[in-house]
């Protein structure tokens, strides 16, 4: 029994080997196209590994950064994904400490609306949103965050308050007993301990924010040249269908590292994060 319990293992880690190769693989194509001539990439060999006659070095990587504004469009990427996330984390954890405090009909009912909020299609609002965000002039990278804020909070509130059930309230009855008001008891208490739940949320939220395409091209007022990575890379498509397709490779491979090293380092809090914010209530 316990020798096919180990063979059945094996068959599945092979598996399971194979799914992750197939997954990464386009990862490594995009790194070694990145590497390539332009004319190498167009030409039937964009499936081999580079070789002397194809190889270019680091030149495609050194016009993506100069030829189409990357680093400009690097910038506000990252204040959209700062703000986003940061707004998210403080005003989502404090919206579940009062659904989960607060015993009424009302809170009860804002938690659905929250839930229910994940399963709405972006598509089905985002016109009206574009107009919206329009006449409240939140069409650039530094006030899209409250764009952001509404479509983030049904996972982060949903996720908050299944790990704030799971924390005895005799801990925040102490602390008012000590002179804490509710905002020093939330920020002080409550905050530090919800750190697991932190982390996850922050992560999950920021590998979206970092490669979301639709909702800043929807928004963004380009006519300011306010561009994010994701947006930027379909400028290297040029007139009567000409692409550049080593530029748009660097480009992309810069665009995904950050977010992979950000991913490989906080993986083990995401599973931790998501695992208490799993307690059922």
């Amino acid at each position: 029994m316990e020798k096919r319990h180990t063979v059945k293992d094996h068959i599945l880690s092979v598996i399971l080997g194979i799914l992750s190769i197939a997954w990464v693989y386009p990862i490594f194509m995009i790194l070694f196209n990145s590497l390539k001539k332009e004319t190498s990439i167009s030409t039937g060999t964009a499936f081999e590994l580079p070789t002397g006659e194809s190889f270019t070095g680091l030149a495609n990587y050194v016009n993506a950064l100069t030829s189409k504004g990357f680093l400009s469009a690097f910038w506000y990427s990252l204040v959209i994904t700062i703000s986003s996330v940061v707004l998210i984390l403080i005003c989502c954890s404090m919206c579940a400490w009062f659904i989960t405090r607060v015993d009424a009909w009302y809170s009860k009912g804002l938690y659905y609306l929250f839930v229910f909020s994940m399963v709405v299609p972006f598509q089905m609002l985002m016109f009206t949103l574009s107009a919206t965000a329009d006449r409240l002039h939140l069409s650039s990278p530094y006030t899209i965050c409250v764009i952001y804020l509404g479509f983030g909070a049904g996972l982060a509130v949903f996720m908050f308050c299944g790990f704030m059930k799971s924390i005895p309230i005799t801990i925040e009855e102490a602390a008012m007993i000590d002179g804490c008001n509710p905002i020093q008891t939330f920020f002080l208490v409550v905050l530090p301990i919800l750190k697991p739940t932190l982390i996850s949320v922050g992560i999950l939220e920021t590998m979206w924010l970092w490669n979301d395409y639709l909702l800043p091209y929807l928004v963004l007022d380009r006519t300011k040249g306010y561009m994010t990575i994701p947006i930027l890379i379909q400028y290297f498509r040029g007139s009567f269908g000409k692409v550049e397709m080593g530029p748009m490779m660097a480009s992309i491979m810069m665009n995904i590292i950050p977010i992979i090293i950000v991913y490989l380092l906080c993986q083990k809090h995401i599973i931790k994060g998501v695992a208490a914010g799993a307690v059922k209530g």
